[in-house]
């Protein structure tokens, strides 16, 4: 799978784990120099609190469009650290 903005891999990886419908993609298959730390947070009620980054390509920036799960709860554990991507990431094949 492939995570793609602005015609840019961000993220690659054939170990994403699927959840509710997003793939996300192991720590060591994201390009970080695209992601910046964001100060947004939400909360999930079973998998825990989200912490996001903003995506910046060619001076473009998708704020708050990766996240992640820094410290899940039990049933999230198998994407603790991992990040997923909306706001017009595709994710490919």
């Amino acid at each position: 799978m492939k995570a793609v903005w602005n015609g840019v891999v961000i993220a690659e990886s054939n170990r994403t784990v699927a959840v509710e419908g997003n793939h996300y993609f192991p720590p060591e298959s994201i390009k970080r120099e695209y992601l910046v730390p964001s100060d947004t947070q939400s909360l999930c009620p079973w998998k825990g609190k989200a912490y996001y980054h903003s995506v910046v390509v060619g001076g473009q920036e998708n704020r708050d469009a990766a996240w992640y799960y820094p410290q899940p709860k039990d049933a999230a554990s198998d994407i603790k650290d991992y990040i997923a991507f909306w706001k017009g990431v595709e994710i490919l094949p």
